[in-house]
């Protein structure tokens, strides 16, 4: 029966395959780099220092500039997916990781990894977020309606599993290896969709078409604000939807600044180095494939997803609240216990 069940799965997602393999790759090109940036950028802003506030201070200005600007890109990137096709915006936002990894391959001197940074920035605000909704449009295009759920999971469940595959690269790839297979995978992904990733849009048409440049870019900002300004009536005008986003607001508000510094936390407080990096980050990713497929399908139907939004919450704030104890064992275990609920 079950095997059975996976069998019909796997037939309906088959359109699928030529979207999901590249993805896994390219996810898992991306993943197995964050555990050692911590040591590239530490060394050549500070080198011989297991602190480097500089490295700190970009972070942060990089998350703010990104957040900006993705406010006003990632509409206009889907839009122009449905008008221009799936394919050529896939193909945009997965290339855009290649040159700032290229650049550290080459050169990890300051002005090196400084450049880094602004190429990143740049390749986050198109890539980051985008590369997710435009794929998950396309299997929205390709598979029936029914199947659509599954595909969506396959596709979360595949972004899970291929952070814990980049972390294991990482960990027992040598370090001065990582960036060149990295930026390989980077390079397959987008050779690899241009030959067998086929487009589902046609493009059509639109009455607009001959008329200046200048009238229409100011056709599609006034587009992108009106359509914006529904938005914020839709969720003020709704109390659920109010809450979601006051609640989504102050966590991802607290979230991503410990997020961007966490490793370079670990690294000044216990010593770690680029093989501990990647351990720990298979464990909160293990941690959080376990608790995605197993424990929220089964605790669902029981408590209500009430409960398991609070539970996941307060495990965020005592998630933070370990931080404060300088102690290793204490911090490993106690974040893996509640990155399986979180």
């Amino acid at each position: 029966m079950a095997a059975g069940w996976w069998r019909e799965n796997l037939r309906e997602l088959r359109p699928l395959l030529h979207l999901l393999l590249p993805l896994c790759v390219h996810w898992v090109a991306e993943e197995m780099t964050v555990s050692v940036l911590v040591d590239v950028t530490t060394n050549a802003l500070c080198p011989g220092r297991k602190t480097c506030p500089q490295a700190i201070y970009i972070n942060g200005l990089q998350q703010t500039v990104v957040g900006i600007f993705k406010m006003i890109v990632l509409p206009l990137l889907g839009q122009l997916a449905d008008e221009h096709g799936r394919k050529p915006l896939l193909l945009l936002t997965v290339s855009t990781t290649i040159i700032p990894f290229t650049i550290l391959a080459i050169d990890q001197s300051k002005g090196s990894v400084y450049a880094y940074y602004v190429l990143r920035t740049i390749s986050y605000i198109i890539s980051q977020g985008s590369i997710f909704c435009i794929s998950v449009a396309y299997a929205a295009d390709v598979v029936d309606d029914s199947k659509r759920p599954a595909a969506f999971s396959w596709i979360t469940g595949l972004f899970s599993a291929s952070h814990v595959i980049g972390n294991v690269l990482a960990r027992f790839l040598p370090e001065d290896y990582i960036f060149e297979v990295s930026i390989a995978l980077l390079v397959f992904v987008p050779v690899y969709m241009t030959i067998f990733l086929t487009e589902t849009v046609r493009p059509t048409q639109k009455a607009d078409q001959h008329i200046p440049f200048l009238n229409k870019t100011f056709n599609v900002v006034q587009e992108r604000f009106y359509s914006m300004k529904h938005a914020v009536n839709v969720v003020t005008s709704s109390s659920a939807l109010k809450s979601i986003s006051f609640v989504s607001f102050f966590y991802e508000l607290g979230m991503s600044g410990i997020s961007s510094v966490l490793l370079y936390y670990l690294k000044s407080a216990f010593g770690f180095n680029k093989n501990q990096f990647s351990e720990i980050l298979m464990v909160v990713g293990v941690g959080s494939i376990f608790s995605q497929i197993l424990v929220l399908p089964l605790l669902n139907p029981l408590v209500g997803e009430k409960l398991i939004l609070c539970a996941a919450l307060l495990a965020s704030i005592a998630y933070v609240s370990s931080l404060k104890i300088h102690n290793m064992n204490y911090f490993i275990w106690k974040n893996f216990l509640f990155m399986l609920i979180r």
